[in-house]
């Protein structure tokens, strides 16, 4: 079983979408571990409700806090603690995992580790999701940065939304990081634009991890 772990260069850039995208594309097998900002209407559900395959299973997560914020201060809200011993693999039988993080690579989930620190602990490799925004390059490529410099399995960049060329290149020429994927803006995010942009995938790109 192959683990991928999904993070962005910053909160809000689409991590979500891109995960139900790929968990349709590879019929793979979707995990949050730390969920922040709602205990209802969690992410899982709506990777659910945007596959169309039937096969995939979405798991529930390790911990889930109601306030909208990082996950260190969401557990201390709460009177609580996230303790990454207790963040176990799903017992998936799928040869596909996705993984969603939390917000960006640096958010704490305690006093010690960070969000992107899960993904050294499940030994997955990493997929970066960027989106075009005034200071995105310089979030990017701090994120890659961060990334190589202390031996992650970065796998490469998903590039979603509308991104100006000159902004693009910058990114890849500089980073020199494979992109496994680029999206469109997605007008209406339903099953019928995720089973869309999922055919758009290079499943190839995944076989051999």
């Amino acid at each position: 079983m192959t683990p991928y772990f999904i993070t962005g260069i910053g909160t809000n850039v689409g991590k979500t979408v891109v995960s139900a995208i790929l968990t349709e594309a590879l019929q793979a097998d979707y995990w949050k571990p730390v969920q922040t900002g709602n205990t209802e209407d969690v992410d899982k559900n709506t990777v659910q409700q945007l596959i169309s395959n039937i096969s995939s299973v979405c798991f529930k997560e390790s911990y889930s806090y109601k306030e909208p914020v990082s996950p260190h201060l969401a557990a201390h809200l709460e009177n609580s603690e996230i303790n990454t011993d207790n963040i176990i693999l799903p017992p998936t039988k799928n040869k596909h995992l996705i993984i969603e993080g939390a917000g960006g690579l640096l958010v704490p989930l305690n006093d010690k580790q960070f969000v992107i620190d899960l993904a050294s602990q499940f030994d997955a490799e990493i997929i970066l999701v960027c989106r075009n925004y005034v200071g995105c390059i310089n979030h990017s490529l701090l994120s890659i940065d961060y990334l190589l410099k202390n031996n992650f399995k970065l796998k490469g960049l998903i590039l979603n939304g509308a991104f100006n060329e000159l902004v693009k290149s910058s990114i890849v020429n500089f980073a020199n990081v494979p992109i496994l994927g680029q999206f469109p803006e997605i007008e209406k995010v339903n099953k019928a634009s995720v089973l869309q942009l999922a055919k758009n995938i290079q499943t190839h790109l995944f076989t051999n991890s």
